[in-house]
C-alpha cells in the first residue's frame, strides 16, 4: 500500500512540473523544426492575434502535397509554441460542390491562383486542383502567403522539396509585412534615361510593401552639388535601372560619395544598346552597338568590368514569333539564345532555392583583383558563346538550328555582389567639385551589379504592367522579382530574414512507379503475414498445451 501511495504522489509531482516547464526537442538530422533566430525575434514581437487560413486542404491531394500540408501544419505548431497569439485553420475551398466555382473565382480575384496537378495513384493518372496559399490577418490587414516554390523544370517531388525549404521564410516574410513598420528608404534614380515608371511598376509595388520609395534625379548637381549629395544620403539604397544616357563626372562623384558614406546600391546596366522590340520591323533585324554610360572607370575602381559584348546561351527563354497572316496567323515559340536563363552556383541567401532568372541581351562581367569581396550570384549555362559589337541581330536566327559546338565559352558571370570597404573612384584625381567631409575610403558597404537592365523590366499589356515573375514567351514562372527582392533585402540587412533562405531540408519521397509495381506484394505481406504468424502461434500454443496436459 505504501508503494502505491508513493507511486501516485510521484505521478502528481511529475504532472505538476510538466505543466509548469515546457520544452520541445528537435531530434531531426537537419534540425528542420528549429526556427531561425530572426523568426523567433519576429514572433516575439507579435502582441495581438494573427489569424491564418491555409487553403492547402483536400481529399484528392497527391502524396507529395500531403507532405507539404503536414510540414506546413508542423511549422505552424512550432510558431504557436513560441507565440500563442497565432491561430490557424486549414480550409478546403473545393469541398462544397455548390460553392466550388464561386470560391475559385473569389480566391483568384485576390491573386491566389490555383494549381492543376497530375495525380498518380495505383498506376492511374488523374487531375486535381489545389490552392497552395495562406492568408494571414493582423489588426485588420491581410497578406497572402505563397506555400509553393515553383521552379522551371521541377518534378512534383522537387517542387514540394523546394517549397518545404521555403516555408519558414514565406511565413516570416508575411508576418514581417503585417507587424513591422517600414524603416529603410530607397531612391530610384531618374534623369539618365532610366526605365520609365510603367516598366518597373510591378517590382516597385512589391518593394513598396517593405520600404519607402522615392524618385531621385541628379539634375540639381550642376547648381548645388553639396545639397544634392546631402539629399541623396537621406536614403539607404539607390536603384539605377537601365540608364541609357551617360553620367557626368559631377553625377558620378555624388554617387561615389554616397557609397563612401556607406550607401548601398543596386545597378542594372546595359553595356550594349539593343531592344527586342526594335527587331519587330519589316527587316526583322537591328544592330547591337556598345553603349557608353561613362561608368567604366567607376566600376573598374570598385572591382568589376561590364564588357560590351553579348552573351548567347543555348539554355534560354524562347521568343514568340507570328507566322502566316490573317486568319492563318500562328504564334510559335522558337529558341532565342539572347535571352539566357541564369542560375546560381553558390549557396547564398540571395539566390538559394531561386527559380531561373531571365535576361535579355546580357553582357558578361569580369571581376578584378582588389580588396573587395566578390560573389558571382548569377551565371549563364555551360553552353555559352560571346559575340562582339557592333553586331546585326536577326529574327531569322530563331529559326536556325544552333550548333552546340559554337557555344564553348562556359559559364559567364551576369550578376555580382561586392562587399567591403571601397576606395573612391576620385582618390588622387581631380574632383569635379569640392565636397565638405569628402571621403576616399568607405565604411563597409555592399553593392550588386547586374549586367542587364531588362531583369527588372516588366511587360505592358493594355497600358497595365504585367507580373515580373511571369514570362509570356515561355508561359513559365521565372525568378526575376524574387531575385531582386532578395538582393534588396540582403543589401539592407533586413532583420536577417534573408538568412532563413539558406536552410537545407532533406525530403524523402516514395517512388510512385515502384509503389504501383509492388503494390500487390506488399498488400499480401501486410495482410497475410500477420494472419500466418497468428495461425503459427495458435498451432504452437495448441501443441504445447496438448503436450502438457496429455499426461
Amino acid at each position: 500500500m505504501k508503494h502505491i501511495i508513493l507511486f501516485v504522489l510521484a505521478l502528481v509531482v511529475v504532472n505538476y512540473l510538466s505543466s509548469k516547464v515546457y520544452k520541445r526537442f528537435d531530434l531531426t538530422k537537419d534540425s528542420r523544426y528549429t526556427l531561425n533566430q530572426a523568426t523567433v525575434k519576429l514572433l516575439g514581437g507579435i502582441e495581438s492575434p494573427v489569424e491564418i487560413d491555409i487553403f492547402l486542404q483536400g481529399h484528392d491531394f497527391p502524396s507529395e502535397f500531403r507532405r507539404l500540408q503536414n510540414e506546413t501544419r508542423q511549422l505552424l505548431e512550432e510558431f504557436q509554441a513560441k507565440n500563442n497569439h497565432l491561430v490557424f485553420k486549414f480550409i478546403d475551398p473545393l469541398e462544397n460542390d455548390q460553392s466550388k466555382a464561386q470560391n475559385i473565382e473569389a480566391l483568384t480575384r485576390r491573386g491566389l491562383t490555383p494549381m492543376q496537378l497530375s495525380v498518380q495513384e495505383s498506376g492511374k493518372a488523374s487531375q486535381a486542383i489545389i490552392f497552395p496559399w495562406a492568408l494571414a490577418s493582423y489588426k485588420g490587414a491581410t497578406v497572402s502567403i505563397p506555400l509553393l516554390k515553383n521552379k522551371i523544370g521541377s518534378t512534383q517531388q522537387e517542387l514540394v522539396s523546394n517549397s518545404v525549404q521555403h516555408l519558414e521564410y514565406a511565413f516570416a516574410d508575411g508576418f514581417s509585412k503585417l507587424t513591422q513598420p517600414k524603416r529603410h528608404k530607397i531612391a530610384i534614380l531618374k534623369g539618365n534615361g532610366q526605365l520609365k515608371d510603367p516598366y518597373i511598376a510591378d517590382f516597385a509595388q512589391k518593394l513598396g510593401d517593405y520600404y519607402f520609395l522615392a524618385k531621385f534625379t541628379l539634375d540639381s548637381v550642376q547648381s548645388d552639388p553639396q545639397k544634392t549629395l546631402k539629399d541623396l544620403e537621406a536614403f539607404d539604397l539607390i536603384i539605377n535601372a537601365k540608364p541609357t544616357e551617360a553620367f557626368t563626372e559631377a553625377e558620378k562623384f555624388v554617387l561615389d560619395q554616397f557609397i563612401m558614406n556607406g550607401g548601398k546600391s543596386l545597378w542594372l546596366i546595359d553595356a550594349v544598346a539593343m531592344e527586342k522590340d526594335s527587331l519587330m520591323n519589316d527587316a526583322g533585324a537591328n544592330f547591337a552597338v556598345a553603349r557608353d554610360l561613362n561608368l567604366t572607370d567607376f566600376f573598374f575602381k570598385y572591382g568589376v568590368r561590364i564588357n560590351p559584348v553579348l552573351v548567347g546561351d543555348l539554355y534560354s527563354a524562347p521568343i514568340m514569333l507570328a507566322t502566316g497572316s490573317g486568319n492563318d496567323t500562328r504564334f510559335m515559340r522558337l529558341q532565342w539564345p539572347y535571352s539566357p536563363l541564369a542560375s546560381s552556383q553558390v549557396n547564398h541567401p540571395v539566390t538559394n532555392n531561386l527559380n531561373l532568372v531571365k535576361f535579355d541581351f546580357a553582357n558578361p562581367i569580369d571581376t578584378l583583383k582588389n580588396t573587395i569581396t566578390k560573389t558571382i550570384l548569377l551565371q549563364s549555362s555551360e553552353l555559352t558563346k560571346l559575340e562582339g559589337t557592333p553586331l546585326e541581330i536577326q529574327l531569322e536566327k530563331a529559326t536556325e538550328k544552333q550548333d552546340p559546338a559554337g557555344y564553348d565559352k562556359g559559364r559567364q558571370p551576369l550578376a555580382v555582389l561586392l562587399e567591403g570597404a571601397f576606395t573612391s573612384v576620385y582618390h588622387n584625381r581631380v574632383k569635379p567639385f569640392q565636397v565638405i567631409g569628402e571621403k576616399t575610403q568607405s565604411m563597409p558597404t555592399k553593392m550588386i551589379v547586374i549586367a542587364d537592365g531588362d531583369v527588372i523590366k516588366n511587360d505592358i499589356d493594355r497600358n497595365r504592367p504585367l507580373p515580373l515573375d511571369f514570362d509570356r514567351s515561355s508561359n513559365q514562372t521565372i525568378g526575376n522579382k524574387e531575385f531582386l527582392l532578395n538582393a534588396v533585402n540582403y543589401l539592407l540587412d533586413d532583420d536577417g530574414l534573408i538568412n532563413i533562405r539558406t536552410r537545407e531540408i532533406a525530403m524523402a519521397f516514395l517512388n510512385p512507379q515502384k509503389i504501383a509495381r509492388e503494390k500487390v506484394k506488399w498488400q499480401c505481406i501486410n495482410i497475410g503475414l500477420p494472419l500466418l504468424l497468428l495461425v503459427l502461434f495458435g498451432l504452437v500454443f495448441h501443441y504445447f498445451r496438448k503436450k502438457k496436459y496429455a499426461a
